[in-house]
């Protein structure tokens, strides 16, 4: 397998000042892996080139679960257990900048341990989407021949398990967390020293003398773009500016899913800057798709035509 994404499959209840709506296909690796597959989509004829490792519940749907498996992505690693599927409920203020978090009913993921798939042991990108940092632990352990390995995270997970997280950062090549996030971690509002004290270690559990974090990191700055810290150098990038903010749920999820896709082909991209500058220019566009719809839509509905304008359009602005 060419990319493993391990993380939450479920159903979101979502509010925004645009739309409304209620058991949407939702969770970090549905966002990623449409994603992803929109970059990575396999020939007629030709087996998936991503797959997912998960937990879902029996009220899961069969409708669900093939607009996954038609869209390219391999559910062998998704177990269908006793119980009802992740479901997350959030309330978005009028800017869309920020989300207030109803209720979070982690469900059948509350136990999950994930058994990744013995012939998906060295994926070229193991990317741990945004869950517990112990299943992040477990599967970084059943995937020693990754090429690269990532994760996300969030507030919670900072919050209640620094130790854990703290020791998944220092195993991955690469951490996408957002600007409120890091800054937390480092205790620092300067986002640059935030970084820098985030990638030394000093600011992850145990300090310098644990070891150094993570090799990249790459942080979502929501409307304002991304900064991304690479071996390579340092990239900078505006975020579309797109007029339709619909949802923002699953945005950064979806920019990590095209990223990803995007650095497959290429040996050794954390040393290409060229190579992570257009990774992160079709994360920033694919991303912009997320936002227009409710859910996955956005993504799961693109038209490759309107991608490619809209990509051209967004180089145009930015100079390159």
């Amino acid at each position: 397998m060419e990319m493993v994404i391990v993380g939450s499959i479920g159903y979101d209840d979502i509010q925004t000042p645009e739309e409304s709506g209620s058991g949407i296909l939702g969770g970090a690796a549905s966002h990623s892996g449409l994603a992803g597959s929109f970059h990575m989509r396999p020939p007629p004829g030709h087996p998936p080139r991503i797959g997912i490792v998960s937990a879902v519940g029996d009220d899961f749907s069969t409708y669900h679960q093939m607009v996954l498996e038609d869209s390219g992505l391999n559910l062998a690693g998704v177990v269908i257990r006793d119980g009802e599927t992740f479901r997350w409920s959030g309330k978005y203020d009028d800017s869309m900048e920020r989300v207030t978090t109803i209720s979070t009913e982690l469900n059948v993921l509350e136990e999950f341990v994930p058994t990744i798939p013995a012939a998906w042991s060295d994926p070229g990108v193991l990317f741990c989407a945004n869950t517990h940092p112990r299943i992040q632990l477990a599967a970084l352990d059943q995937c020693p021949g990754a090429r690269i390995t990532a994760l996300d995270s969030f507030r919670l997970w900072i919050e209640n398990e620094f130790e854990l997280l703290s020791e998944a950062m220092r195993k991955v090549d690469i951490v996408i967390i957002n600007e409120e996030e890091v800054c937390s971690i480092a205790g620092e509002q300067v986002l640059t020293r935030a970084i820098s004290s985030v990638i030394s270690g000093r600011s992850l559990h145990g300090g310098e003398a644990a070891g150094p974090g993570p090799r990249s990191l790459i942080v979502k700055r929501g409307s304002s773009g991304v900064l991304a810290h690479l071996p390579c150098g340092t990239i900078a990038l505006p975020s579309y500016p797109t007029e339709k903010m619909v949802d923002p749920t699953g945005c950064g999820d979806t920019f990590a899913g095209a990223l990803f896709a995007c650095l497959i082909d290429h040996e050794g991209p954390l040393n290409d800057i060229e190579v992570m500058r257009n990774a992160l220019v079709h994360a920033t566009v694919t991303a912009s798709y997320c936002v227009e719809r409710l859910g996955t839509k956005g993504v799961r509905n693109l038209d490759r035509g309107a991608y490619h304008a809209r990509a051209d359009r967004y180089r145009r602005i930015v100079g390159i």
